[in-house]
């Protein structure tokens, strides 16, 4: 496609040129007429560039103020009636974790995914991250990978509430959501209530860590606050919740479960278009555990999306 732009650019020109009876079309073009030539040709793959995003494979690092953030992109370039897929890891988490999944999907599509500030080859945050400092981010990336086009954020655990927290402030950039057992809501309420303060052994330490966790004492510094879904409006949204995550606390599982549950049925006030379901046989990692399913729904996603876009 660039290069058929460009060769179109130039005839164009170049006839131009030539009806002025300035100058002929020749194969061997002068020094000026080949900064001209260049001139163009960079000009052209500015306008693609921000159109359709850049097109390279393989990984990058891209600046965001002062900070560099690590990039991974593969699969052919997608028209611009096909939203692009950004892949969005867990806490703890960088591309290495989410490559097999990216890999497989992009066999059908553009996937990108990038490492956040405090994961894999990004830089590290210079203090306590919030909502607000990964949108930030988010944004800048999608800024050079997607270009005008919409994306399709699909997001595991803490990945999974940045690209929810994301799409309703965004609905320009955003097509579509698939979370896989996102981070609740409401977490440290809910956890809170799960597990009494007078609880001992693990459900004291589970409540102890998860507190300590969110209030920013984890790999990206991020502080994950309680707050209210908001709506994306119609987009396709698909949800996946684990079956069993909670066995190794068996005195507070049950309620633990039922507030996970709870918790991603929330979500589904993201969209009127909003669907959840179980991953049978599967913990918190559903793309290690039931990759079919989690492909399954981004592949779904995707195409519902590119049809609103047609």
């Amino acid at each position: 496609m660039m290069h058929t732009v460009k060769a179109t650019t130039m005839a164009v020109l170049c006839c131009a040129v030539v009806g002025t009876g300035l100058v002929a079309c020749e194969d061997s073009p002068s020094p000026a007429e080949k900064a001209v030539d260049k001139s163009i040709d960079d000009a052209i793959d500015d306008a693609l560039d921000d159109a359709l995003g850049n097109t390279f494979t393989g990984t990058k690092k891209i600046k965001v103020g002062d900070r560099s953030v690590n990039v991974s992109c593969s699969g052919k370039a997608a028209e611009k009636d096909q939203p692009l897929v950004l892949l969005l890891a867990g806490v703890g988490d960088g591309l290495g974790k989410i490559a097999g999944l990216q890999k497989t999907l992009s066999e059908q599509a553009r996937v990108c995914s990038y490492d956040r500030l405090g994961e894999g080859a990004s830089d590290k945050p210079e203090g306590l991250q919030h909502q607000a400092d990964s949108a930030k981010i988010l944004t800048a990336v999608l800024d050079d990978v997607a270009g005008d086009r919409p994306a399709v954020l699909a997001g595991h655990s803490l990945g999974g509430q940045i690209a929810a927290r994301y799409a309703p402030e965004h609905q320009d950039r955003v097509n579509g959501l698939v979370l896989m057992d996102a981070t609740i809501p409401a977490l440290n309420a809910g956890v809170s209530k799960a597990i009494p303060k007078s609880a001992t052994g693990q459900g004291a330490q589970l409540l102890a860590g998860t507190i300590a966790a969110n209030s920013g004492e984890n790999q990206e510094k991020f502080v994950i606050e309680d707050a209210k879904v908001s709506s994306a409006g119609d987009i396709p949204v698909e949800i996946i919740k684990h079956e069993s995550q909670y066995a190794e606390v068996p005195e507070y599982g049950p309620a633990l479960e039922e507030m996970w549950s709870k918790g991603q049925e929330q979500w589904l006030a993201l969209s009127s278009n909003s669907k959840l379901s179980t991953a049978a046989k599967s913990g918190h990692y559903i793309y290690v555990d039931r990759p079919d399913l989690a492909i399954k729904a981004v592949r779904k996603v995707t195409a519902q999306a590119t049809d609103d876009l047609r």
